[in-house]
């Protein structure tokens, strides 16, 4: 009854900044695309963060300042799932996201050194501006109440990471990392705040189609950036060996072999995409689920930049190789769940297939050349690429594990 209450009076008020409904309701805007376009930057910003630290410390600080430039693309999409992209407010809006997030990803190469400030300065105000913006745009209206929630989390967890950002990199990295915990966390409590109750997920009247076209776009970003990381490696060799060509189309398979699997799985036209559409299965497919695969097409990229560079098999070539493809698998299993809460059987043999390959690879690799790996990896993917795309077709009834 509630929930019915909750969508009566949904329905009842529609603020003047609210996305019309409509044939057109679930179209991305030329000014979400633009939008788009920061995060090829801060994309190529955190790989080559994390090529440039393959430790274990750097591996786990790139994670919180991925966390972070994530979450501030993330909550700016489902904003905009609610907000009119024709309005000139909602873009100067964007406008500003925008800015907020070159700063970040400026900041981002030394934020745990002196760009800490500037880094946490522009992720702070992306994530309290915006939903501050959003809570006045859509006032009379339910999502007004609930942006008013999640403005109470982000602000104590923007609190965490301006303090955060005066301390030495060894408390700093601990700070964000709760601070980033609590960002993260407010969607799975229901944005549960002392003085203001919840906002549960029911009541965020949320357009799938919009979300997800919204997600396979930066999943495309991901990708590409990789193809710029090859191109920007191989024109620096002069001149370019044979090894390095070699690697180079080894990883552009890879990336065709990863955008194959991707979208046989969570394409347009798929099953799983025209799965369950409640906001509770939507937050995981999209907001944590495909954290995880973005994650790993940005893990494939430094692996495929190790390759063309170095032509032994080292330890971090092996883990990159293998880890990128696991992170990635993690979030298919993770998408499949909640929108068929289908078991994915074939990703957790793919996973099984990469985990001995990487073991494999940590044995003997230093007998073996840095292509070797890479090929195993692609055959796993591609094999799983195919398997998706015919059990789809061979089971119309189902969805393809």
């Amino acid at each position: 009854m509630t929930q019915n209450r909750d969508s009566h009076r949904t329905q009842e008020a529609r603020p003047r900044l609210m996305r019309p409904e409509g044939a057109r309701r679930s179209e991305v805007a030329p000014i979400e695309l633009f939008f788009d376009l920061v995060y090829v930057f801060a994309i190529i910003q955190v790989s080559h963060t994390l090529l440039a630290d393959l430790t274990w410390l750097g591996v786990l600080q790139v994670a919180v300042l991925f966390g972070a430039v994530w979450w501030a693309w993330n909550y700016s999409a489902w904003a905009m799932n609610w907000l009119d992209p024709h309005s000139g407010l909602v873009r100067v809006l964007n406008a500003l996201l925008m800015l907020a997030a070159l700063g970040m990803s400026l900041g981002l190469p030394h934020a745990f050194a002196e760009d800490g400030l500037l880094f946490a300065a522009c992720y702070v105000a992306a994530q309290v501006g915006r939903p501050a913006f959003t809570a006045l745009a859509l006032r009379g209206h339910v999502l007004a109440k609930n942006y008013t929630n999640l403005l109470a989390w982000s602000a104590t967890a923007g609190v965490l990471f301006i303090v955060g950002a005066f301390l030495d990199p060894g408390p700093r990295l601990a700070v964000w990392l709760v601070a980033l915990l609590v960002d993260m966390a407010a969607p799975r409590l229901q944005f549960r705040f002392p003085g203001l109750g919840s906002a549960p997920m029911h009541t965020w009247p949320t357009d799938a189609e919009h979300l997800a076209e919204r997600n396979r776009g930066v999943f495309v970003i991901a990708l590409g950036e990789s193809i710029l990381i090859m191109g920007f490696t191989l024109s620096e060799l002069d001149p370019i060996p044979a090894r390095a060509v070699a690697a180079a189309l080894l990883g552009f398979t890879g990336l065709f072999v990863l955008w194959w699997a991707y979208f046989a799985l969570a394409g347009p036209d798929t099953r799983a995409s025209r799965g369950k559409a409640g906001t509770g299965a939507l937050r995981s497919a999209f907001a944590y689920a495909h954290a995880l695969m973005v994650a790993g097409a940005i893990v494939v990229a430094v692996s495929i930049e190790l390759r063309i560079s170095h032509a032994e098999t080292t330890p971090a070539l092996v883990l990159t190789s293998v880890g990128g493809p696991l992170v990635y698998l993690a979030g298919n299993i993770l998408f499949l769940r909640s929108r068929t809460g289908s078991v994915a059987r074939a990703r957790y043999l793919a996973a099984a297939a990469l985990v001995v390959v990487g073991a494999a690879g940590l044995a003997v690799g230093h007998v073996l050349p840095s292509l070797a790996i890479g090929l195993a990896t692609v055959a796993i993917m591609g094999t799983l690429a195919v398997v998706t795309q015919l059990t789809a077709r061979r089971t119309p009834a189902m969805t393809a594990g």
